[in-house]
C-alpha cells in the first residue's frame, strides 16, 4: 500500500480529520483531468466539523456523477424507496458542469455549480479514489468560510 493511500485512509477514520493534514495530503496528490473522473462515484466525507456534512447526510447524499463534462450531477442522493435521484432543490435548483481550474498552483478537474457559488476541485488518491476540496463563496452557501474536505470512490 502506497504511502498516499495509508495516510488517506488514516485521515478517513480520523474523528476528528486535522484540515492541515488534509492539506498536506492534498498538495502530495496528482492532479486529474475532467475526462478521466467521468462515471458515477460514491462519496463522503472527513471529519472536521464542516456544517455541509450535517447538510449532506440529511439529504441523503450518496455521491456525484459525472455523465459529460457538461453534465454533472453534483448530489447523487438515495430517495426513501432507495433509488438514487439527482437533488437539484440542494443544489441550488441545479447541477454542475466540470472544468480544469486552477487552485493552489495547480489546474485540476473542477466542478462548478450552476446555482451555487461553489467550486469542488477533485485530485487524485489512486484511479478509483478521488480527493475533494469545495472551496468558493462557501459562507453564502453554508454559513461558513471554511473549506469542505470529502471523498469519491468509483460507483459500479
Amino acid at each position: 500500500m502506497s504511502d498516499i493511500r495509508q495516510r488517506f485512509d488514516a485521515l478517513r477514520q480520523a474523528d476528528p480529520a486535522d484540515p492541515a493534514e488534509l492539506d498536506a495530503l492534498w498538495a502530495d496528490l496528482a492532479t486529474a483531468d475532467v475526462e478521466e473522473i467521468l462515471g458515477p462515484w460514491r462519496g463522503g466525507d472527513f471529519a472536521t466539523g464542516h456544517v455541509a456534512s450535517a447538510v449532506l447526510e440529511k439529504v441523503r447524499w450518496h455521491g456525484k456523477r459525472f455523465d459529460s463534462p457538461l453534465a454533472a450531477v453534483p448530489l447523487v442522493c438515495r430517495a426513501d424507496d432507495g433509488r438514487l435521484y439527482s437533488n437539484k432543490e440542494a443544489g441550488g435548483g441545479g447541477e454542475a458542469s466540470l472544468w480544469p481550474v486552477g487552485f493552489r498552483g495547480e489546474v485540476t478537474a473542477t466542478m462548478v455549480y450552476d446555482r451555487l457559488p461553489v467550486l469542488d476541485h477533485f485530485k487524485k488518491v489512486d484511479d478509483d479514489t478521488l480527493m475533494g476540496i469545495m472551496n468558493g463563496k462557501l459562507e453564502a452557501a453554508f454559513g461558513v468560510k471554511d473549506l469542505y474536505y470529502f471523498w469519491l470512490e468509483r460507483d459500479s
